[in-house]
Formats: structure tokens, sequence, C-alpha cells
């Protein structure tokens, strides 16, 4: 079985409200004028991460688990029909529409993939930056609805000022949007089915107005004020020359940051593979050369590693 370290391209999104932030920080290649997401860790259709060294160059991450099979995603995944996540890096030049994500059962039904419960992770803002988590107080449907149309949602939903390592979990039906002058790393559910509810009255590359997704919304939206903290989930660890903290878990991943002075050891089992995400610095495992912005995947049973070098890693895995 092919086992090792595997360095990633990633798929890039050219969305309206991005930036350059990921071109000029973090070392993301496209021809687009701006890079709002890069997909670092994507076996989802609409842009899938290619290896980048080793024997499989070249290829899709899915070409990889079709040709080796699912034991390369570790026991953890089995529960799952699909590859079960997708990380993201995101750079909010401007506000992004203000939207909600189906449950699995709704999705499912009604869009063919799992619905979307997702985190983000502030890797950085501008002083001031905010970003809408939900209602600030209950609403009924009739209200929500209402106000969508008459434009005067955003006088009852909760905006939230943002500090650099603040972390928001995003349960699927949570009303959310990312503020302008925000850096995120997110860690979801693998879908790509977002109901968008309000848009600034901006248009799109055709000059028409975005597609709404009022009717849906309704159906899927908490009208409650959000019951997540805006922390990570775990305090600081010291470990020998390195840090590790929970930033968040559920059902579908777990997410450490690891922050390494010189080296640190993480493991890969035959439970779950690895996602490491290069947040700062720069470093390698098992001579793979890791810096800003770049991601590689640890298939499930690699077993222990060493990452060496100083850097600020976001570490992922399936419960």
């Amino acid at each position: 079985m092919n086992l090792y370290p595997m360095k990633l391209t990633a798929p890039c999104k050219d969305y309206i409200w991005g930036g350059n932030r990921l071109r000029e920080e973090y070392g993301k290649v496209s021809d687009a004028d701006k890079i709002a997401e890069s997909w670092e860790l994507s076996c989802h259709k609409d842009g899938e991460s290619v290896i980048a060294n080793g024997d499989l160059e070249g290829k899709t991450l899915s070409e990889y688990i079709e040709a080796q099979g699912k034991s390369v995603l570790g026991e953890n995944c089995k529960k799952f029909e699909y590859f079960p996540i997708l990380i993201k890096l995101i750079d909010a030049k401007d506000n992004l529409s203000v939207q909600v994500h189906p449950n699995n059962e709704y999705a499912l039904r009604v869009e063919g993939e799992y619905g979307k419960t997702e985190m983000w992770y502030i890797v950085d803002c501008d002083e001031g930056a905010e970003l809408l988590y939900g209602f600030r107080e209950n609403i009924s449907k009739e209200e929500f609805e209402r106000r969508i149309k008459d434009n005067t949602l955003l006088e009852v939903t909760n905006s939230v000022p943002v500090h650099k390592g603040d972390v928001f979990f995003i349960e699927s039906g949570t009303l959310h949007a990312i503020g302008k002058g925000i850096l995120i790393a997110e860690i979801q559910q693998n879908s790509n089915t977002t109901y968008r509810i309000y848009d600034y009255g901006r248009v799109g590359a055709d000059g028409k107005p975005r597609q709404l997704h009022i009717e849906k919304a309704v159906e899927v939206t908490e009208l409650t004020p959000p019951k997540y903290p805006t922390k990570a989930m775990g305090e600081l660890e010291q470990k020998d020359g390195y840090t590790v903290q929970l930033l968040s878990q559920c059902e579908y991943f777990r997410v450490n940051k690891v922050c390494t002075e010189e080296k640190c050891t993480l493991e890969a089992s035959e439970k779950s593979f690895n996602s490491i995400l290069v947040l700062g610095g720069e470093g390698e495992i098992g001579g793979v050369k890791l810096k800003k912005g770049e991601s590689c995947f640890i298939p499930a049973g690699y077993g222990k590693y060493t990452f060496n070098g100083k850097a600020e890693l976001v570490v992922t895995d399936i419960n």
C-alpha cells in the first residue's frame, strides 16, 4: 500500500468578495484577478486537491483513495459514504453574503449531497472586523421571511467582533456571514451547498444580482441566538517543545492547533488520516518540505511521524 506524506496543491476560487492575501502571503497560484478561497483538502467535484510529490504526483486525492481503498482514510471514516471533510483558507476582502447551510437529512433529500456543519479559526483580521453569527433573539419564520423581503434582516442578526485566534462553530442551520477584513481557516463537512439570503445588492460577473435561496433558507434556518462560545474548546497544553490546543470537535471532525519551536510528534493511526495545514513558519515531514500556506495529507496507518520545524499548524482528523 502506498502510504507517505502527500503535499497537496489546492484549487482556488475567485468569488467576488475575495482579495489577494492568499496569493501574496500564502503562495497560492491562480490566473484569476483575486483568490477568495483555496481548498486545501478536497475531494469535492467542484475542486479537487492534487498530490504534488512522490509516486502519485499529479493524481487527485480522490484517485488515490479510489485506487488504495478507504482504509487510507481510517476506521472512523467507515460511517461516511463520501470523503467526510473539506478544508479551506478564506480571504474575505469584502463581506460575504448572509447564508445558511442545511442539515444532512434536508441536503441529501433536496440537493443530493450532505449538509454542512463547519468551524472557523480566525487566522487574521483587520481591527474592528466583525462577522454575523445567528440572531440576537428568537424570531418566527414569518418575521424571518418578512425581514428578508423588506431588507431589514440585519436589524435582528447577531454581529460579533472578531480577534485573531477566535473559533466559531457553525452547526448546520446557523445563519452566518464572514465580514470583510477577515482571513479564516475553515474545516467543514464535504459539501458545497449554500443558501444565500442577503447579498448587499451586489451583482455577479454577468451584471445580474446573484441568486437568493429564500424559500429553502426559511425551511432550514434555526431562528435562535447561537449556543456556542467563540473560543477554542480546549485549554492550551504544553508538550515537550510544542503546544497543542483543541479548537473544535464534532461527529465530523476534530481540529487541533499545534505550535512547534523545533519539532513535534503526531500520529496517523489506523483510526484516521491527518490533515496538516501550515498557517505560519515552515518545516518538513519525512523529507516533505512544507511552508506557510501549504498542506499535507497523511494516510491512516502511516503511524507516528515528526514535524521538524518552527511553525503554527492546524491538524485535523476524524473522531
